[in-house]
Formats: C-alpha cells, structure tokens, sequence
C-alpha cells in the first residue's frame, strides 16, 4: 500500500524547526516521527534517517534516494523571519525551501509512492541526511560505511528537475614556502615572499590536456596568503591557500601530484574526500535518462554526491541560483513536478 505524503504541508511544517548545519536535532526528531507515524521503516544514526535495510537482502538492484535536512545560516538582507515559511500564492519562502527541503519533501512522497510499486523489481532506500552544507563527517559519511554496496544514487537538490550526471570535486591544499628572516634595511636573508610568488605563478600556468564531456577544466585558484611579522624585517615564511576544482578526468590524487610536480613549496591537502563523479553512458541511470527524455548536463556546485561511492546523478526541484539567498523560496508547481517526474524516473529505470 502506497504512503500518502502530503508535501506541500510538510514542507511548512519542516521550513519552522532550525536546522543549521550540526544543529539538526530538532528538525531530525520531528521528520523522524513523521516517518514512523507515517509507516516508514526509518532508523535513525546521529541526525540521518535511513529508510530501507541497510544490509542487501537479495539480487534486486539497490538504489538510494538522498537529500539533505540541513540549511547554512541565514544571510544579511532577509525581510522577512528566514525562520517562519510564509505561503503566498504559489511561493513558499523560508530559509532552505529550495536547499534542500523541496528536495526531501518530494523524494519522501516519491519513495511513498514507489516503494511497494517496485518491489519486485527493485529495492529502494531513503536517506534523509545531515551536514551537508559543511560536508560535515556525522552527515552521509556516518551512514555509508553501514551500507551494502548500492548500485545507483539519486541525490536530491535544485537542478529544476534536470539530472547533472557529472560533479566538480573539491581539494583545499595549504602550501609554504620558507626563506630567511632578516633586516629589510640591509637586504639581509632571502625573502620568503619573492620565492613563493614563483611557485604560485608556476600553479597559475598550470594546463590539462584531457578534456571532460561534462565539465570545465579542473581549477587551481591561489585564494589566500600571508606572510611577515613586520615592516622591516625580510619574512621567512610565506603561506597560501589553494582552492582546487576538479573533474571527471581529473581526479583530486591525479590533480596533488600534478601541482607538486610544478610547484616547490610544501603542499598538504586538507582533504581529497570530496571527489569529482561522472556517470558512464551505459550506466542504467544513464539509460534511464534518456528514456524520460531527460537533459544531462555537468554540475559545477559541490553535493554529497562527492561523498558517495556510486554511481549517482543529481536532481530535484527548484533553482541552484536561489541557493543560500535572502528571500529563498520554492514554488507549489515545483514540488509537484518533482513527485511526478521522480515517480516517472524510477518507473523508467530497467536495470
């Protein structure tokens, strides 16, 4: 039997309950309880709620619905309380309506909908999760080791119901470069800046031959530096702060030993956890795709699709421009789309 789930005003009701990214209780304990007044098989780790068995049970072919409960703070610029959803119309305004909350509230009535539908053919699994907007390790990172191998992922967030079936990853990667502290008004010791302006300019020449169907080119962006302690001494450390873009071609351990290779400094990466993704042509989701009609593109903002293991594609309602604005909102005729095209998606899977 099909769970009727009415999304519209559980979106409401969610948008009311903070949930900040690390501050989610609140919000988790009530989805929680409506899942399980609902009749949803949920359990709970840490702040995520997993709907479905952890643990294969037979051949069917796994798949993972995903989106995220957590918001960012609210910006300067809100009119309104970013805290109480205001319906006018067909808008819904609230902080996190369309990041991600139009997402979880559509994938919970689609899994609703189509759980009992595809049983035979398929078995399929909820994730409700936590952390996202700081890739926090207690968000999707907490669950995944818990799960048997899943063979897709669709990740919920506002791609106006359009699959991306690639992802930038990202690498943070802090670099130092030393020299010798001396008098300035000597020209004593050996200018820690000067050195590490060359090692920098070596990063921005940096060029990559393999080009991806789907994404950019990868990026290295020198974003931070400092360096000295005072005006007339020579400074002996200089250190900077790299932002690295990568892609399917491209991954962030290949991208590592490509800027080390062209640049002296001494180069630690924060983490290479966050990885780029690209869907093969032949995958089933690919496939999938195609059969509902659908435009692929590349996606050059980060998700936790970056965290999952398997192949994956992101999508959901609303638009990624509105994203962590003042005055965030998603529209009724969105949420609506979404259920049916989520429903249509899944229906035309043929694994």
């Amino acid at each position: 039997m099909a769970i009727k789930v009415p999304y519209i005003e559980l979106l409401m009701e969610m948008l009311a309950i903070p949930a900040v990214s690390r501050n989610e209780d609140l919000r988790s304990d009530f989805l929680e309880s409506y899942m399980k007044d609902a009749g949803f098989p949920v359990s709970r780790i840490q702040n995520n709620l997993l709907v479905g068995s952890p643990k294969r049970l037979d051949s069917r072919p796994r798949i993972l619905l995903n989106s995220h409960m957590d918001t960012v703070s609210p910006v300067e610029g809100w009119d309104l309380d970013p805290f109480i959803p205001v319906m006018q119309g067909e808008k819904i305004t609230g902080l996190g309506s369309n990041d991600a909350g139009a997402s979880v509230v559509t994938l919970m009535a689609t899994y609703g909908e189509m759980r009992e539908r595809l049983e035979s053919s398929l078995d399929l699994l909820l994730l409700i999760s936590a952390e996202e907007e700081v890739s926090g390790h207690n968000g999707i990172s907490a669950v995944l080791p818990g799960l048997d191998d899943l063979d897709g992922a669709i990740v919920g967030e506002p791609t106006g119901m359009l699959p991306a079936v690639a992802e930038r990853g990202l690498m943070v990667i802090d670099g130092e470069v030393k020299g010798v502290a001396g008098h300035a008004a000597r020209k004593e010791g050996e200018n820690a800046i000067y050195k590490a302006i060359k090692e920098i300019e070596s990063i921005k020449k940096l060029e990559f031959g393999k080009a991806s169907e789907w994404l950019p080119e990868p990026g290295a962006q020198v974003t931070l530096i400092s360096a000295g302690t005072s005006h007339n001494v020579v400074p002996d450390v200089c250190r900077f702060v790299v932002d690295v873009r990568s892609n399917d071609k491209y991954g962030n351990e290949v991208l590592l030993e490509l800027i080390r290779e062209a640049c002296a400094a001494q180069l630690v990466p924060r983490s290479t956890r966050l990885k780029p993704s690209g869907l093969p042509e032949n995958h089933f989701l690919m496939k999938a795709i195609h059969r509902s009609n659908l435009e692929p593109f590349g996606s050059s903002t980060l998700s936790d699709m970056a965290l999952i293991p398997y192949p994956a594609i992101k999508m959901g309602p609303g638009d990624s421009a509105r994203s962590h604005t003042a005055g965030e909102y998603i529209m009724k005729s969105e949420l609506d789309l979404a259920v049916e095209r989520y429903c249509r998606f899944l229906d035309n899977l043929k694994v």
